[in-house]
């Protein structure tokens, strides 16, 4: 039950209150996306895009500086191609969308019905490891054609019964990578490599602390031999994944054919993984960074940095109030911040000046500055990060404010992050126990669950078995089991040797 005596704010319900609710309606409220007509399916709307137009530009460049180049391959992949790899195909069998005839015709009712049946039915892409591996298959020749270093920008189909804007569409985009190695040595380390660049990109971009390590085999990409992830937390402490790395052996090349002369003349089967990332990171980012009145928007991957909002409620002040806005933003987009120009608008639209306010909180912007013909007398403006309360405002000279800009953008970055990550380890428990594992999971209120649990550092025997049943018990799955130094112990459910603790968390 919501407090009367709360503070209004933009968005309601509170987090607190009803956190999937919540989180639908700051989607729609910042303009990020919306349900199609087409069941399952989203429009992204130009400041959703605009989020993922400059996380594709940020991920692309760390890409590239890692030796890799872009392609395209076809959206549509024979049925054939998945029967190849057993394992794969029965991973997304539920999943996939089938296109079975061509051409439509119109019937003896009036109505439009398919026409002409393929000769073999086309699978919508899932994913592209079989349609990517024939064309590899065609490439790969010798030892020296590798290793095979290409990624692809695309859409994807997964057919989605619960779908939610973001975290869950039947179409969604993505990229995806695609390599073929030498060796198996070199293929793990692609598949490490691609992990910490994903790592990297969600940490000093997206400003979100992230756990990483290996997925248990029953969480495996389907024909993996082994899957990497980065696990973020939402702030009602569920687990996210945000991006995921996959060593595949020799699996997919044995399937599509893609052998290689070695360099002592015998043939050879390649060594390759995939990895991706998808518009799932633009609610990764809404969850982790949103409040109540809206999202917060990290300034590396805010479609603009700095809004500018003149203030002129007298028609004799507005040309001279407006000439100072493009004069200010001029200077401001003069400025750099991590390398590129500073991203600025003038909203100029004839609107109350407290709904346009509102409407830019809403959208998150990290920086609002309003102009008006008082500022223009004291050579002033007023400025308002998104990263404090809405209320807010400091008074600078404009010429402070253009040399303090980058600043204040890199203050918001960092303080966004730090928020983050103190919200993730306060949420974050080493449990010792069966008892208390299972109260950390379990809500007060059963019929409508508050915001409880987070990450359990448990430790584990391996056991499928033990997986299976918390998973049944409590819907918590292991998210990953980190790399690095092992602190041995006993698995808090059966009692075994454990070789490490492992994440635990409800998820999305």
């Amino acid at each position: 039950m919501s407090n009367p005596t709360a503070t209004k704010t933009a968005i309601t319900p509170r987090r607190e209150e009803d956190f999937p609710e919540w989180y639908q309606q700051v989607v729609r409220a910042a303009e990020l996306a919306e349900p199609s007509d087409v069941r399952g399916c989203m429009v992204i709307r130009p400041w959703g895009y605009g989020i993922w137009e400059n996380m594709q530009r940020d991920l692309d460049a760390m890409f590239r500086a890692t030796g890799h180049r872009n392609a395209y391959f076809p959206l549509f992949i024979p049925l054939s191609y998945f029967a190849k790899e057993a394992e794969h195909v029965e991973g997304f069998a539920k999943e996939c969308a089938v296109v079975t005839h061509s051409r439509l015709e119109v019937g003896a009712d009036g109505k439009m019905k398919p026409a002409s049946p393929l000769n073999e039915p086309l699978v919508v892409r899932p994913t592209s490891e079989t349609i990517i591996g024939a064309s590899y298959a065609k490439w790969v020749q010798s030892y020296r054609d590798l290793p095979i270093l290409i990624n692809q920008w695309a859409n994807v189909v997964r057919w989605e019964m619960r779908p939610r804007l973001f975290l869950r569409t039947t179409e969604f985009l993505w990229q995806e990578g695609h390599t073929v190695h030498e060796t198996e040595a070199e293929a793990r380390e692609e598949a490490q490599r691609m992990l910490d660049v994903y790592e990297t990109f969600v940490r000093d971009h997206c400003a979100i602390p992230v756990f990483a390590g290996e997925k248990s085999e029953s969480e495996r990409f389907p024909g993996a031999v082994e899957t990497l992830s980065i696990e973020a937390m939402a702030q009602d402490r569920k687990a996210i994944q945000a991006g995921t790395s996959h060593f595949l052996g020799q699996n997919f090349a044995r399937a599509s054919g893609i052998q290689f002369q070695t360099r002592d003349g015998k043939q050879e089967f390649g060594w390759t993984t995939s990895w991706g990332m998808t518009t799932r990171m633009v609610g990764t980012v809404v969850m982790t960074h949103g409040d109540d009145d809206g999202v917060i928007l990290p300034p590396r991957i805010a479609p603009t940095q700095i809004v500018i909002l003149p203030i002129a409620p007298k028609e004799e002040s507005r040309a001279q109030v407006l000439e100072a806005c493009d004069k200010l933003a001029a200077q401001l987009r003069a400025n750099k911040y991590v390398d590129l120009a500073i991203d600025v608008e003038i909203d100029k639209r004839d609107l109350g000046g407290g709904a346009k306010n509102w409407e830019w909180i809403k959208k998150g912007v990290p920086l609002r500055v309003e102009l008006g013909p008082r500022d223009l007398e004291n050579n002033s403006v007023t400025v308002s990060r998104r990263d404090q309360s809405v209320k807010t405002k400091e008074s600078m000279s404009t010429q402070e404010f253009v040399a303090r800009a980058p600043e204040l953008l890199m203050s918001i970055q960092q303080s966004l992050y730090e928020r983050a990550k103190k919200f993730r380890d306060d949420n974050t428990r080493k449990i010792e126990s069966k008892k208390e594992f299972y109260d950390f999971f379990t809500p007060k209120n059963s019929a409508k669950p508050e915001i409880h649990g987070g990450f359990a550092l448990a430790h584990w025997n391996g056991s499928r078995e033990v997986e299976e049943q918390i998973k049944n018990d409590l819907k918590v799955t292991i998210r990953v089991i980190p790399r690095g130094d092992a602190e041995a112990g006993k698995c808090i459910f059966t009692g075994e040797p454990s070789a490490r603790r492992v994440v635990w968390a409800k998820s999305y």
